[in-house]
C-alpha cells in the first residue's frame, strides 16, 4: 500500500490505449511496436483479442469512465471503419465512455481515404493525429515515409471534409541536413493546414533502429537550438500555445489523452505490446504491458500481461515528476498526494535543491520547472531519483 499519509489518495481518471502494430512499412527512425503489415491484415482476429484482452483487465476499472481512447500505432488507419467499429461497440459494452470522451485515431497521409475516414468520423472517433514528419520530399525521403508533401496537405483537408474539427499534425525538427529555413517552412506549411494542435519534436535517433545502425548526417547543435528557438516563436505568433515539451494547441485544444498521462491518470493498455498504468483503491500503483509480437498476441495462451510491476512508495515521486514536469505550466502541488497517496512533504528536501539549483520554481502551490528546468529536464529528476 502506497498510502503512507493515512488519506488522500483517490483513484484518477481513465484512459483506454489501443495499440495497432502494423505498418504499410517500418521507418528507419522508428522504435515503437510496428511491423510492416502483409496482403491481409488479421483484423477480425485482432478485434477478438484486443476485446478479451479488455475482458481481463475490467477488474482494474472500478467504475471509472473512460475520459479518452487513443488508436495507436503502428498505423491504426490501416484498420477498416468495419472493424474499429465492431471494437468501439465492444469496449463500450464493457466500460461507459464519458459524455465528452475523446477518441483519437492516428493515421498518416498514405493511408488517406474520404470516405473511408468519414466512415471513422461517424463512429464516434471525433480527433485525428496525422503523421506528416515533413512536407519536403528529400526530408520525407530521409525519413522513409512512403507519402509526399502534396498528400500531406491533402490529408488535412480530406479531414476536414470528413467532419474532423479537430486534429493534430505529427511534425519532427532536427531532420538530417536541415537547415532552420527547411524547419521553419515546414511549420508554416503545417500551420496553414488549420490543425487545432501541433507535435513539433525533434528526431532523435533510438537503439534498435536503422538510424542507430546506420546514423544519418545530423544538424549541428547550434543549429537545432536556433531552430528550436525560432520555431517555437513561430507557433506563439500564430495562436499555438505551448503546453508539453513537443505539444502546441490552439485554445482549449489540448490532447485530453495526453495530459491524463502527463498528469499522472491511469490507462488501460490493450494490443500487442501495450503498456498500462493503473491504481487500485488501497492506494498501489502497478505498470503492465502485454505480448509484444502480434503473431503470439492473436495466440490466447499468450496474449495477456507479459509483465507488471508494483511500484514502491520510493519510485512513486520520481514516476510523478517524469510526467508532470513535462507539461509548461506543472500542475498543483496537491496533486502529488491525490495521484500517489504520500505527503508532499515527501519532496521537500529535494525540492529545495531543484529551487537553488534554478531548475524548479519556489511557488508552494504548484510544482513546475522553470525554464531551464524545461531545457534540462533529466538534470532537473535526477534531484528526485529513489
Amino acid at each position: 500500500m502506497n498510502n503512507a499519509s493515512g488519506g488522500g489518495f483517490e483513484l484518477p481518471p481513465l484512459a483506454l490505449y489501443v495499440h495497432i502494430p502494423w505498418c504499410v512499412k517500418k521507418c528507419p527512425y522508428c522504435d515503437f511496436n510496428s511491423h510492416a503489415a502483409g496482403p491481409d491484415l488479421p483484423e477480425e482476429a485482432y478485434v477478438d483479442a484486443l476485446l478479451a484482452d479488455l475482458d481481463a483487465d475490467l477488474a482494474q476499472v472500478h467504475g471509472r469512465p473512460l475520459t479518452s481512447i487513443f488508436f495507436g500505432g503502428g498505423t491504426p488507419s490501416l484498420f477498416s471503419a468495419k472493424a474499429l467499429g465492431r471494437l468501439l461497440e465492444g469496449v463500450e459494452r464493457r466500460v461507459r465512455f464519458a459524455a465528452d470522451i475523446e477518441i483519437t485515431l492516428e493515421a498518416n497521409p498514405g493511408t488517406f481515404e474520404q470516405a473511408k475516414f468519414r466512415d471513422y468520423r461517424s463512429l464516434g472517433i471525433n480527433r485525428l493525429s496525422i503523421g506528416v514528419q515533413s512536407f519536403q520530399p528529400p526530408k520525407l525521403i530521409a525519413l522513409g515515409r512512403i507519402h509526399d508533401g502534396d498528400e500531406a496537405v491533402r490529408a488535412a483537408d480530406m479531414a476536414r471534409a470528413a467532419g474532423f474539427d479537430n486534429f493534430n499534425l505529427d511534425l519532427m525538427h532536427g531532420l538530417p541536413d536541415q537547415s532552420i529555413e527547411d524547419a521553419l517552412s515546414d511549420l508554416r506549411i503545417a500551420i496553414a493546414q488549420g490543425p487545432t494542435h501541433l507535435s513539433w519534436y525533434q528526431l532523435t535517433v533510438e537503439p534498435n533502429t536503422v538510424f542507430w545502425n546506420q546514423p544519418p548526417v545530423m544538424p549541428e547543435d547550434d543549429i537545432l537550438w536556433d531552430i528550436q528557438e525560432a520555431g517555437q516563436a513561430l507557433l506563439a505568433a500564430e495562436g499555438y500555445a505551448q503546453y508539453e515539451v513537443s505539444a502546441y494547441a490552439q485554445t482549449g485544444k489540448a490532447a485530453r489523452h495526453n495530459l491524463n498521462y502527463w498528469t499522472f491518470g491511469d490507462f488501460l493498455g490493450i494490443g500487442a505490446g501495450a503498456h498500462a498504468k493503473l491504481s487500485r483503491p488501497d492506494g498501489s500503483i502497478s505498470r503492465s504491458w502485454k505480448t509484444r509480437l502480434p503473431k503470439d498476441y492473436l495466440d490466447s495462451s499468450k496474449r495477456f500481461n507479459a509483465g507488471e510491476r508494483v511500484l514502491s512508495a520510493d519510485e512513486l515521486p520520481f514516476e510523478f515528476l517524469m510526467n508532470v514536469l513535462r507539461l509548461t505550466d506543472g500542475v498543483a502541488s496537491e496533486l502529488f498526494t491525490q495521484r500517489t497517496g504520500l505527503p508532499l512533504s515527501q519532496l521537500a528536501a529535494a525540492r529545495t535543491e531543484a529551487q537553488q539549483r534554478g531548475l524548479l520554481h519556489s511557488d508552494p502551490t504548484r510544482l513546475s520547472a522553470t525554464r531551464e528546468g524545461q531545457l534540462f529536464l533529466n538534470d532537473l529528476l535526477q534531484h528526485f531519483l529513489p
